[in-house]
């Protein structure tokens, strides 16, 4: 995960929900301006205001959404976090030097897609898996956040499976286990995140880890939506079967003597 900017005077967390510190604490932002500054913070520069205006208050007209937005900046002006945003006349920006979570991981995780096809042993471990766990904004409902939060939620469960797969292949298996394991209680419906913990499970030899998984995977699958996993997933355990029984020595001795009496 990048490192965060030292230089930063206030740091802002959508991940996992709604947060804003300073060096000494958190910053208590206004009821109804915590939308405001994440709608604006979400966006990768300045944004216009009747936008802003728009997408915040949809329900309202324009003169009356516009009003609104007016009382919300005044109300970060008022508790002293006007630092947090840019307010120009047309637009809104963020303020210089404040850090958001999301922008860091969102890099990351499109660094380790482009990188996929090459599963060198990454420099990337705990922190990372951890960052890429987290929801956008959860608990949200205005649509914009939804979608966001959607658009997020895919990015980082395939990063999570492509470092799933990077880290079996550079045999840090205990790695490549807690990625993969992100992405299916993120979503465990999802096939291919199940089938990254899996291979990660064979990877490292633990099959009857790998057959557990998929047996709780299939079952799932049935009683949620009736259906069957995919052929691409029955490859993966096809080899798989129990062990028959052993038969020990005396036992052995026992049937050949009782074949050979038979006429």
């Amino acid at each position: 995960m990048p490192s965060r900017d030292e230089g930063a005077t206030l740091r802002l967390a959508l991940l996992g929900g709604f947060r804003l510190a300073a060096g000494d604490g958190p910053v208590h932002i206004p009821a109804g301006s915590e939308r405001l500054v994440a709608y604006v913070a979400l966006r990768p520069g300045a944004v216009a205001r009747s936008a802003v205006a728009e997408n915040l208050w949809p329900d309202v007209c324009g003169p009356r959404a516009h009003a609104a937005l007016r009382s919300a900046l005044n109300r970060l002006r008022g508790a002293g976090c006007c630092r947090v945003l840019a307010i120009g006349s047309a637009e809104l920006a963020l303020a210089e030097g404040v850090a958001v979570d999301l922008h860091g991981l969102r890099s990351l995780a499109r660094d380790v897609l482009d990188e996929a096809e090459h599963p060198g042993a990454p420099g990337l471990g705990t922190r990372e898996i951890e960052g890429l766990s987290q929801d956008l904004l959860p608990g949200w409902c205005d649509e914009w956040a939804l979608r966001e939060a959607e658009e997020w939620r895919q990015l980082r469960l395939h990063a999570l499976e492509a470092l799933a797969h990077r880290f079996a292949g550079a045999r840090r298996f205990a790695h490549a286990v807690a990625a993969a394991g992100a992405a299916v209680r993120a979503d465990p419906l999802r096939e291919s995140a199940r089938a990254a913990l899996i291979t990660a499970h064979l990877a490292e030899g633990n099959q009857s880890e790998a057959l557990r998984e998929f047996g709780q995977y299939r079952a799932l699958l049935r009683s949620e939506l009736g259906l069957n996993p995919t052929p691409g997933l029955l490859g993966l355990v096809a080899g798989l079967h129990p062990a028959a029984p052993a038969v020990d020595g005396h036992q052995r001795r026992r049937h050949v003597t009782v074949t050979a009496r038979r006429p």
